[in-house]
């Protein structure tokens, strides 16, 4: 199916490595020249030659700090400048699992803060950057990745649920902001998925527990209804879907692309 990509326009948020850059190569893929950004200018600038590369579309890279209005705000107008308009964005700047951990004593105001400062504030100064550059258009698409810690307490995690729980009601507040200026918004949940940092983790699990790396991902992939790790680039596609014109009929929606993760029934 073609996804009416091409000539599209996007930015991806966190966009230098794991899901982030598994998202900007496959809408490069499908004909959008993408802008990427990221904190750490020099891998930024390795992903962006390395997709442009492989893809034949223009990747630019930007760095920018998603908890600074001032930084996103700074971005989206470079970005604009560089693609020329601003169709796509992909929210996915954020620390994987989350940093406030562990025991309720050992967990630091500054910690939590720091977590939802990233993940929901900064997935909606994003959002406000770009939602001028696609209302004045009448059509645009946010896709805000979460995780399903927002359905599956770990016990061990205070703030990857709460951010991620945080971003479902966020993405339909956008939905019904932005909706009537032809802005789609919605949500995908990630579980447990294979990025280039999933190699060596699995080694030195392996390597602790005393047992194979093939034990080791029978482990993560058990409680999936697939019995398999969703690959990045498998998850990439739903997200160039839900980026893409066929997606008119979503909006404000939760999509979980994990495998078949957990027995709960949502309806």
């Amino acid at each position: 199916m073609d996804l009416e990509l091409q000539g599209k326009t996007s930015i991806v948020t966190g966009g230098s490595r794991g899901i982030g850059k598994a998202i900007a190569r496959e809408l490069a893929l499908s004909g959008c020249d993408v802008v990427i950004c990221a904190r750490n200018a020099e891998d930024l600038d390795l992903t962006a030659r390395e997709l442009s590369q492989e893809t034949g579309q223009r990747v630019s890279a930007i760095t920018a700090d998603t908890t600074s209005t001032p930084d996103v705000e700074r971005m989206v107008k470079e970005a604009a400048q560089t693609l020329g308009r601003i169709d796509i964005l992909v929210n996915n700047a954020a620390a994987p699992g989350g940093i406030a951990r562990g025991p309720l004593a050992s967990i630091s105001d500054e910690d939590m803060l720091e977590d939802l400062n990233t993940k929901v504030v900064g997935y909606l100064r994003c959002a406000r950057a770009v939602a001028p550059h696609m209302t004045s258009q009448g059509w645009g698409r946010i896709i805000n990745i979460g995780g399903m810690s927002a359905r599956n307490s770990s016990g061990a995690n205070a703030s990857a649920g709460v951010r991620n729980a945080g971003l479902v009601n966020l993405t339909k507040y956008l939905s019904q902001q932005l909706g009537p200026s032809g802005v789609n918004v919605n949500l995908v949940h990630p579980g447990a998925t294979r990025t280039e940092r999933s190699g060596p983790m699995y080694q030195e699990q392996a390597r602790q527990q005393g047992i194979t790396v093939e034990e080791v991902e029978a482990r993560v992939a058990a409680n999936n209804a697939t019995k398999r790790i969703v690959d990045a680039s498998e998850l990439a596609y739903v997200v160039a879907f839900l980026a893409s014109p066929r997606s008119i009929a979503i909006s404000g929606e939760v999509i979980a692309a994990s495998g078949g993760a957990g027995n709960a029934v949502f309806h």
